[in-house]
C-alpha cells in the first residue's frame, strides 16, 4: 500500500484539519482539454475510451499533470455503464448525448433485466481504477463513482436524456411497483459496482443523483433518497486502514439537505444554488460540503474567477469540511488557463481559513 504523498481531500472529507482547502472538480478530465480530446481521437470514440483501462488512466492524469493544485483524481468512466452491462446498448450521438438501443417500459422489460455482477460484467472499470491507483503512486487520493437509482432509471425507461422525464415520471406515478423493481436491480448492481471499485482502490466514492432535483418532496424521498440510503448501507466502509467516505450529490437538491445528512454520508455535493453559508449552518457540523461554484464562473476573467473563490471561501469559513469544487461538470468551451487559474486562487485564498 503506497503511502498517500497528498491527503488533504480524504482529510477534509472526515472534516479533519487541513493547510488549505482541498479542490477538484467535476469532469475535469475532458473535452476542455486538447490533450483528452487527441487521447479520445486515438480510442476512436468515448466508450472505445471508457473500455480501455490505459487510456482511461491515462486520461484520468492528465488534468493533475496540468494542474499540480489538484488534489484528487476521479475515475474516467461514465454514469451509464451500468445499464449498458444490463444489456440496453449504451451509444452516444453527436450533439445528442447518450442513447440506448433498448429501453425499459414494461414489467416484462424490468423482469428480463440481470443485476450487475461487476467482476464479471464491468472489470474494465475495476482494471481502470488498479491501473489509475498504481500510476498514481500515492500521489493524490483517487474517487470511484456511480449515477443513483433513481438517474440511471430515467435514461433507461425514458431511451437516453430527457428534459420533462416524462415516461418515468408516468412509470412513477400509475406504476410505482415497475419502478420500484427497476430502482431495486438498480440499487443491487450500484452496491456491487462501487463495493468491487473500492476494493480496486478507490478511496472516496461519489454518487451523481443527477436528476433528482426534478422530483417531488415525497417523490424524491422515495425513489432517490431512500434507495441511495440502502446503498450507502451496502457499502465497504473501510478499506487499507482508511475509512472510505461518501460523497453524495444531488443537483437540485438544496431544500433536501438536512435528510441527505441522514443517510451516513460523509460529504454532501452542493450545486451554485445553494448558498454554502447557509448550508453550513443547517448541516455543516453533521457533514463535509463539497462545492460549488457555478461552472459558468471559468468564462469569466481570472481576476473575476478569483473573486468568486474568494466568496465562496468566506461563505464557507473558517475551519474543516470544506472541499472546493464546482456545482456541476466543467463545460466543454472553458479555457484551461481559466481552469487553472480557478485551482490556484483555492489555494492561494483558502490558507487563511486553515491557521490556528
Amino acid at each position: 500500500m503506497t503511502e498517500l504523498k497528498n491527503d488533504r481531500f480524504l482529510r477534509a472529507l472526515m472534516k479533519q484539519p487541513v493547510d488549505v482547502t482541498p479542490v477538484w472538480m467535476m469532469r475535469q478530465a475532458g473535452r476542455y482539454l486538447p490533450e483528452y480530446r487527441a487521447t479520445r481521437a486515438e480510442a476512436g470514440d468515448f466508450m472505445s475510451l471508457c473500455m480501455n483501462p490505459e487510456k482511461a488512466c491515462e486520461v484520468t492524469l492528465q488534468p493533475l499533470d496540468r494542474y499540480p493544485q489538484l488534489d484528487a483524481a476521479i475515475l474516467f468512466s461514465d454514469i451509464l455503464t451500468i445499464p449498458d452491462a444490463m444489456g440496453l446498448g449504451l451509444y452516444f450521438e453527436t450533439g445528442e448525448g447518450p442513447r440506448f438501443k433498448k429501453s425499459v417500459r414494461t414489467a416484462a422489460d424490468i423482469e428480463a433485466l440481470p443485476v450487475v455482477d461487476t467482476k464479471k460484467d464491468l472489470t474494465y472499470v475495476t482494471d481502470a481504477v488498479s491501473t489509475i491507483r498504481k500510476e498514481l503512486n500515492g500521489r493524490v487520493p483517487l474517487i470511484g463513482f456511480t449515477g443513483s437509482p433513481w438517474t440511471l432509471a430515467t435514461y433507461m425507461v425514458e431511451g437516453g436524456s430527457s428534459k420533462d422525464y416524462r415516461r418515468t415520471k408516468a412509470m412513477m406515478y400509475d406504476q410505482p411497483e415497475l419502478l420500484h423493481l427497476l430502482i431495486d436491480k438498480l440499487v443491487l448492481s450500484i452496491t456491487d459496482y462501487l463495493n468491487e471499485q473500492i476494493l480496486a482502490g478507490a478511496q472516496a466514492v461519489q454518487i451523481f443523483d443527477s436528476w433528482g432535483g426534478a422530483l417531488s418532496h415525497a417523490a424524491y424521498q422515495e425513489f432517490s433518497l431512500q434507495p441511495m440510503q440502502r446503498i450507502i448501507d451496502g457499502l465497504i466502509k473501510e478499506h487499507e486502514g482508511r475509512q472510505v467516505p461518501v460523497i453524495l450529490f444531488t443537483k437540485g437538491g438544496g431544500q433536501w439537505l438536512e435528510m441527505m445528512a441522514d443517510t451516513g454520508a460523509a460529504a454532501l455535493g452542493l450545486d451554485w444554488t445553494t448558498d454554502i453559508a447557509q448550508a453550513k449552518a443547517r448541516v455543516g457540523d453533521r457533514v463535509a460540503l463539497q462545492g460549488n461554484m457555478d461552472p459558468a464562473v471559468l468564462y469569466a476573467s481570472p481576476k473575476r474567477i478569483r473573486e468568486e473563490v474568494g466568496a465562496i471561501l468566506k461563505g464557507f469559513g473558517q475551519g474543516p469540511g470544506h472541499i472546493f469544487n464546482l456545482g456541476h461538470g466543467v463545460t466543454p468551451q472553458v479555457d484551461p488557463a481559466h481552469a487553472g487559474a480557478f485551482f490556484e486562487a483555492v489555494h492561494e485564498l483558502s490558507a487563511a481559513y486553515h491557521q490556528g
